[in-house]
């Protein structure tokens, strides 16, 4: 069943087209990897997935149902959440308060009136426990190291319950040990049914965590296919992975 379908999508700015006829699929329960060399419009197709950015022409579908157009919190609401390559994090917040912040059924200013529900609390509290971070939850976001900013924005996507959770460079600036834990937990969230597109330069945690990998390169997509095959695809091989 297809969960994700993005339709002939092109993204120009300034005359410049980033995205240039994109369409790919994302099959629910599965994980899909995004690769490409920097400028391949990886990160814009992502933008114009979750509403930051409106396509040029094309169109995009989750769940059947049509998305484009959609502002940013509407679309979480319909079940994809995301993160970015630099952490998002509100500084001046908490950790669970930048955790129940993300929730749907709260809004932005009832967090500073101490009003959140309790249901709301004892999840963000299960899923910092779920990423290892319980111990933050009363630290100010501004005092974390990089690696537990990482791990407060995985544990915030989940906290609207969303369908498919897209991850912008997860093993960015990581260490091997805390990617470890985080390509765990994703696995473990995907047998539970959740759906990952994952853009990632890191190609051993992309052929080792992905079914399914999209190639782009200059806006376009050249090829979806499994993690096998893309590995010895030419035209892979010499737009990304290089001769070696």
């Amino acid at each position: 069943m297809l969960l994700l379908e993005v339709k002939n999508v092109s993204k120009n700015f300034s005359g410049l087209r980033a995205v240039d006829n994109c369409s790919f699929e994302v099959e629910q329960g599965s994980i899909v990897a995004l690769i490409g060399p920097n400028g391949a419009g990886k990160t814009t197709v992502f933008n114009i997935i979750t509403g930051l950015l409106k396509p040029t022409a094309g169109k995009i579908f989750f769940d059947g149902d049509l998305i484009t157009g959609l502002r940013p919190h509407q679309i979480t609401r319909r079940g994809i959440s995301r993160t970015f390559q630099i952490t998002r994090e509100l500084m001046e917040l908490t950790v669970l308060e930048n955790l129940i912040v993300q929730s749907q059924t709260k809004s932005f200013i009832d967090i500073f009136r101490d009003r959140y529900l309790d249901q709301e609390r004892s999840r963000a509290m299960d899923l910092l426990d779920f990423v290892g971070i319980t111990h933050l939850a009363n630290e100010q976001a501004k005092n974390l190291s990089y690696g537990q900013k990482k791990l407060m924005e995985f544990a915030s996507v989940l906290m609207p319950e969303p369908r498919l959770v897209m991850l912008d460079e997860p093993a960015g600036g990581v260490n091997p040990s805390l990617l470890e834990s985080i390509m765990e937990r994703i696995q473990e969230l995907n047998r539970a049914g959740i759906t990952f597109l994952i853009v990632e330069h890191n190609m051993e945690v992309v052929m080792n965590l992905s079914q399914y990998v999209i190639v782009m390169a200059h806006g376009q997509v050249l090829t979806q296919d499994t993690a096998e095959a893309v590995q010895t695809n030419p035209l892979v091989l010499d737009a990304y992975l290089g001769e070696a």
